[in-house]
């Protein structure tokens, strides 16, 4: 059984804290390792309500509380959260609102997903059912703003989620860690911010629906402001991804690239400049198998290099597993006609000494 945490952030969330934490369905709590409340320097008595709840409800033992020392914003709580998790040793972290948003009921189902190993976060969509979410009270505005949102981020990042939007998250742990959400926002777009993350990092999430709840809980989010933020945020990517900028966040790891067909592409060019046989070639970066198919047809011999473990192409290249940061001694003792690094460069910190060893 995995270890698992539930995190509710709470801001001013006084009138609706007890119930949140009334609805987690018994059988979840009494399986998870630990139930925590983090309020966020509240301007009300939200942290007063969760103490007394924790003394009023003795069987409920593993209920923790805690009061940030000053408001850390919407993603700065979160941060206290996944980082409280990491060091705690859990597997799977549930993300909760104080405010009720968001039904606990749905747990069980959202849970399962992570528990098997099918995903690395799970995300609960208001807009799979159609209809729901307006049935369930959330504003026209509101509405139409998501789907607008979403609809920009899907094209915009190649992704297929119905909804960017929902605050309810489940997520591995050692994803997390994996990931520098540190260097995130502390504003609301914190979580759109961590989507990106997990898509560059090319985790498997995974949609499941929930009812839409909208009651008299105050809005904090400035909706333009957050448009806004949203939108900057993945233009960001974008711009990172194209090596055109470097954001420090998005700096998840060496994700593959997909081979470019196209001969005016820069694959295509670097098949025609590349002589039709007998070549020793160094692939630097090599990631998946296309382009060394394409060059291992024309007689020559590839060496591919790779940060991340390469299978099933042992009949077709040799491979050697390397953190080019660190260390670019191959301990292979031979030249190459060739060294190829096809969309690799751009994204390592010295590529000056990476280059003088690949000329060395």
């Amino acid at each position: 059984m995995k270890k698992i945490a539930i995190g509710i952030v709470a801001y001013n969330a006084e009138s609706t804290l007890q119930k949140v934490l009334d609805r987690i369905p018994a059988a979840v709590r009494e399986k998870v390792a630990e139930v925590v409340v983090f309020d966020d320097e509240s301007k009300d008595k939200t942290y007063e309500v969760a103490r007394e709840y924790k003394e009023t409800h003795p069987h409920f033992t593993n209920l923790s509380v805690y009061r940030n020392p000053y408001n850390l914003g919407y993603g700065g709580n979160q941060k206290r959260l996944y980082r409280y998790c990491i060091e705690k040793g859990y597997e799977i972290v549930v993300l909760l609102h104080g405010d009720g948003q968001y039904a606990p009921e749905a747990l069980p189902e959202l849970l399962a997903p992570l528990e098997r190993g099918e995903a690395e976060a799970v995300f609960g969509s208001r807009m799979m059912t159609k209809g729901g979410a307006r049935a369930g009270g959330m504003p026209l505005y509101k509405f139409v703003g998501n789907k607008i949102l979403t609809f920009y981020e899907n094209r915009m990042l190649g992704m297929s989620l119905t909804e960017f939007h929902s605050g309810y998250r489940l997520y591995s742990v050692r994803a997390l860690a994996s990931i520098p959400f540190e260097k995130n926002t502390n504003d609301f777009h914190f979580d759109t911010e961590i989507i990106v993350q997990f898509h560059a990092k090319a985790f498997r999430i995974k949609e499941l629906p929930i009812p839409t709840y909208y009651g008299d809980e105050i809005c904090y989010v400035n909706g333009m402001k957050y448009a806004a933020d949203v939108a900057c945020a993945v233009l960001q990517y974008k711009l990172h991804e194209f090596g055109v900028r470097n954001f420090s966040k998005y700096d998840v790891g060496q994700k593959h690239y997909s081979f470019k067909r196209d001969r005016h592409s820069s694959h295509g060019r670097v098949i025609r400049m590349i002589p039709k046989s007998g070549q020793r070639i160094l692939d630097v970066g090599c990631g998946p198998e296309d382009l060394t198919l394409h060059l291992k047809k024309d007689g020559n011999e590839i060496v591919g290099v790779d940060f991340e473990a390469a299978t099933g192409l042992g009949d077709v290249r040799t491979f050697i597993q390397k953190d080019l940061e660190r260390d670019f001694e191959l301990g292979y003792g031979r030249e190459f006609d060739t060294i190829l690094f096809l969309d690799i460069l751009e994204h390592l910190k010295d590529p000056e000494r990476v280059l003088a060893r690949a000329r060395d």
